[in-house]
């Protein structure tokens, strides 16, 4: 799962960086509005960490921005502001989430959580296709009850094509979605084809009711 945190403060912005990378995330920063802005703009996060007041212009404005280009990120804002009429703006701007300075990062790390359960499987926390079932809070899948071991990216992989069901997904979207925008500097997408034949592989010896088709020269398109 992939977190943009756009924050200025630098003790904040590492304290969270390293947290949400124990927690297992994917985690990639910007520290000012313009920096922030081509972030948002281009890419596709699972969760978006946002402070209102930056360098260069309002978090808001992104939030704008990103309405009128139909883009959702799943946007928490933190802020020092905790009035009751910052976050009704916050919130009618299209975030998801209000969280005020000085937070709990077991607190964020909940919110972040909730935003992702929605986003992925409606408000559940399990979620079923056929035999195959996820577990997004502890990051399981199960087939016919029987848990199916998936490494970090395969899971990734999984869900990504899930909340995408039955739509192709091309190969570099999903690299960046899972790898991150790192994936710019890599000469291919061979990585993404071997995580791909193994989880495709795991599905299929565990007798897994889903099928991920190759879409030849493009990318791939889970079946269910």
């Amino acid at each position: 799962m992939k977190i943009l945190i756009i924050e200025d403060e630098y003790v904040l912005l590492k304290t969270m960086e390293e947290f949400l990378l124990s927690e297992k995330y994917l985690v990639e920063k910007a520290t000012d509005y313009h920096s922030a802005m081509e972030k948002a703009m281009i890419y596709s996060y699972d969760c978006i960490l946002l402070d209102i007041s930056l360098p260069g212009g309002s978090g808001l404005k992104i939030l704008d921005e990103m309405k009128k280009e139909g883009k959702s990120g799943n946007i928490i804002i933190i802020s020092a502001k905790n009035s009751l009429e910052d976050k009704i703006l916050g919130l009618d701007s299209g975030a998801d989430d209000y969280l005020a300075k000085p937070f709990h990062l077991s607190e964020l790390n909940a919110r972040i959580k909730a935003v992702l359960r929605r986003k992925q499987s409606d408000g559940k926390l399990l979620l079923s296709f056929g035999n195959l079932s996820i577990n997004f809070a502890q990051r399981q899948v199960f087939i016919e009850n029987k848990s199916l071991k998936l490494t970090r990216k395969e899971f990734d992989i999984l869900t990504f094509l899930t909340a995408n069901k039955n739509r192709l997904i091309t190969k570099e979207a999903l690299a960046e979605h899972v790898w991150g925008d790192n994936i710019d500097l890599s000469d291919n997408f061979d990585f993404v084809y071997w995580q791909m034949k193994n989880l495709r592989k795991k599905l299929k010896d565990s007798n897994a009711e889903i099928t991920i088709e190759n879409v030849y020269g493009t990318g791939y398109k889970l079946i269910i």
